[in-house]
């Protein structure tokens, strides 16, 4: 088992592959790596890298072929089912099918979900969660100010829904701000009203065990990318009578159990669900991945959750010390985990996040971050013109050093300016005269 000791800390937390990463800086200069964009995209997992390793000769076709490693790959694929099933807490019953990502799992849901079914989300949902509910039957409700103000407003908005099918949409973990929805509270509202209730998970899912059961969700999306194992897999994980019931999400080899030929037609006899909504060649190291990462987490709960605290009160404490910063909040009274967003009064986002790059080797995400609503009004709440913020996020690779670092170069940019020159570039800030090679493989 890899584990690394984070320098500074005494907690032993999994190793993640790229951890010495040098990267150049405009300077001439090579620094390591400070990668503040876990909530992005996370490294790959020392122990996922080796998991693929070790499946990648038995790599062969899934469900389609009789030879012994065609039979090794699936029984690598339908096993990660019931992995990901524990990770999560659901209950043995539920679905587990595999996508790209959390996007591509809500926008199945919602290709899923009966007619006219009352769909109720917050708009301070991530646009993966946002945007694919359509139509007179979708209430969007502003986002609350705390836990107890989203409770009552989701009770309100579902008291005013058509009857039938009902369900609710919600973050486990806001990408912008991190903080902790109360997920658990909002469940037993919708329970109250008949309704169903979606976790978008991809932000709670690295941070904090999740149990379906216990929080009384009847739906989760995560992806791989955001939880230690980017090899292109996601997963929604819940009830399978709607999926069952719904028209394939793609149609195409693997959803179908027979095609026949009728002349001037084709009759198609579908596939049961997990396998109805998985048309195509299956990403079987993708799920592998994503199944091992999910495992590792599993195990390490208590030091991955005490080393984020740790470097998120760090990261605050420091943030708190530069002169004109705001961080955005959206409810008053959550936990976070540990993703903050913030702007700086004169500074533009995407130029101070060009300059920690070019000239610190730090890693930040600026801009609305696929959640162009809810970041537009918090930032006009901190009093800024523009509609883009700077996030730090922290994950399992971040050190003390990188955030004394973050906070160290900000509190320079903003009290003696860069040490270079910058012009915007295709509506990116980008140094002048950029001498930084390219890594080798990209030669």
């Amino acid at each position: 088992m890899t584990l690394a000791i984070t320098p500074g800390t005494t907690t032993a937390v999994p190793a993640v592959v790229g951890a010495e990463l040098r990267v150049p800086l405009v300077t001439g200069e090579r620094v390591t790596y400070a990668n503040l964009d876990h909530a992005a995209s996370a490294p790959c997992l020392q122990e996922v890298r080796d998991a693929v390793d070790e499946l990648l000769p038995w790599y062969a076709s899934v469900h389609r072929g009789a030879g012994f490693a065609s039979q090794v790959s699936t029984r690598v694929y339908e096993q990660a089912r019931d992995r990901i099933r524990r990770f999560v807490g659901a209950h043995s019953s539920d679905t587990v099918v595999f996508t790209r990502n959390t996007t591509d799992s809500l926008n199945l849901l919602a290709r899923s979900v009966p007619k006219n079914t009352a769909v109720v989300l917050f708009d301070s949902e991530h646009h993966a969660a946002l945007l694919p509910w359509r139509g007179p039957n979708v209430q969007r409700v502003p986002a609350p100010s705390s836990s107890g103000a989203a409770i009552v407003a989701l009770d309100r908005a579902l008291a005013a829904a058509p009857v039938g099918p009902r369900l609710v949409i919600v973050t486990g973990a806001s990408n912008v701000t991190g903080e902790l929805w109360p997920v658990a509270e909002l469940a037993k509202v919708a329970r109250r009203h008949g309704a169903r209730i979606a976790l978008d998970a991809a932000q709670l899912a690295p941070h904090r065990p999740i149990n379906a059961r216990e929080l009384g969700v009847d739906y989760i999306a995560f992806s791989g990318h955001k939880i230690y194992a980017p090899f292109g897999a996601g997963v929604l994980v819940g009830r399978a009578d709607w999926l069952q019931q719904a028209q394939p999400y793609l149609v195409g080899g693997g959803a179908t159990s027979k095609v026949t030929d009728h002349g001037d037609r084709l009759g198609v006899a579908w596939s049961a669900v997990p396998e109805r909504h998985e048309a195509g060649s299956p990403n079987v190291v993708g799920v592998h991945a994503l199944a091992a990462a999910c495992e590792i987490l599993s195990r390490h709960w208590e030091q991955t959750v005490a080393h984020e605290q740790e470097l998120l009160t760090r990261l605050q404490n420091g943030l708190r010390t530069i002169p004109g910063l705001r961080e955005l909040a959206i409810l008053t009274d959550a936990d976070k985990v540990g993703v903050v967003s913030f702007t700086i009064s004169g500074f533009d986002a995407g130029f101070l996040a060009a300059a920690l790059s070019a000239e610190y080797g730090i890693g930040v995400r600026d801009g609305a971050f696929c959640a162009h609503v809810i970041v537009g009004r918090l930032v006009k709440q901190a009093g800024s013109h523009e509609e883009r913020a700077v996030r730090a996020s922290i994950g399992l690779g971040t050190t003390p050093e990188h955030v004394d670092r973050l906070v160290a170069a900000l509190r320079t940019l903003v009290t003696e300016g860069p040490k270079w020159t910058y012009a915007q570039r295709d509506g990116r800030w980008v140094p002048q005269d950029d001498n930084r090679t390219l890594p080798p493989f990209l030669a």
